[in-house]
């Protein structure tokens, strides 16, 4: 078995984006390692190896201290740059001037690459964007990125994205009809749900998503999804199956919430509802 310690910068650069693409988040040592009682060990050795002061030194007179020459003393050490933060209300604020500064999808995304005011961008591999043609004027709009949309780049890949693919080809719709995006463009570490001030700061860019993109009829899936445009505290469960209208900037659509693909493959027995689902969705569709 080969061990990291005889690979060169390059090999394990490319030993972690392989096991990055196969989907691997943490890497474990074969053996548990006591990082406690090694750290001890450490500071204990390092402290014998410290020498004692010299008694010269160690009674040095007050005066002849005083009058040491300043090029003598150690130069103190310098701190590290602290990140600026910026307060929510602003980064909000610059995130909606940001938005409505755009006049297509093609330069939302580019505004949205180059935005640096929220968090969840510091640790995502990808920002998320609307994939697919907005001609059709359908579209389909999840929670958050997960580790597969996060690698691809594009939203709705995976097992998921392909049960979606199904469920949209089995009311006679293509991916390359629908405009799939994600509420929040970044992945969130560990695939938590964002914070209310993340969800703040994404909120005028998928509202100006739909803006530009001028769609008939939305589909929301997934629980966080249907709440952050419905409002309320109500499960998917609840909301799901109702035609809502919701405002994004000068475009009123109506909107249906039904359940992520995700909680299908989790729960397949809830494959009926989101059926009956798809089945208003597809009349809807028809009669605009």
């Amino acid at each position: 078995m080969i061990s990291a310690n005889d690979l060169n910068a390059a090999e394990l650069a490319a030993l972690l984006h392989f096991h990055g693409d196969a989907g691997v988040e943490w890497l474990l040592e074969e053996a548990p390692v006591d990082r406690v009682a090694a750290f001890a060990a450490e500071r204990e050795a390092r402290q014998a190896r410290v020498p004692t002061p010299a008694p010269a030194t160690a009674q040095m007179p007050a005066a002849a201290a005083k009058h040491q020459s300043a090029s003598d003393r150690p130069a103190p050490r310098p701190q590290a740059a602290m990140p600026v933060a910026i307060p929510d209300e602003h980064a909000v604020t610059e995130a909606r001037l940001t938005a409505e500064s755009a006049r297509s999808l093609a330069e939302l995304k580019t505004a949205i690459e180059g935005f640096s005011a929220c968090n969840l961008k510091m640790s995502a591999r990808s920002t998320i964007f609307a994939d697919g043609a907005a001609a059709g004027r359908i579209m389909v709009i999840g929670p958050i990125p997960n580790g597969d949309d996060d690698r691809e780049g594009l939203p709705f890949s995976g097992r998921p994205g392909q049960l979606l693919d199904r469920m949209l080809s089995a009311i006679g719709i293509t991916r390359a009809d629908t405009l799939l995006t994600t509420v929040i463009p970044w992945r969130p570490p560990g695939d938590r749900m964002p914070s209310v001030p993340e969800s703040a700061i994404c909120r005028p860019f998928i509202e100006r998503q739909i803006e530009l993109a001028e769609p008939r009829a939305v589909l929301l899936l997934g629980n966080f999804t249907a709440r952050f445009f419905f409002g309320g505290n109500e499960t998917i469960h609840a909301l799901r199956g109702q035609w809502r209208e919701i405002a994004c900037g000068s475009h009123t659509v109506s909107a249906m919430a039904s359940l992520h693909p995700q909680e299908l493959l989790t729960a397949p027995a809830t494959k009926a509802l989101a059926w009956q689902d798809l089945l208003a969705f597809k009349s809807r569709i028809a009669a605009t």
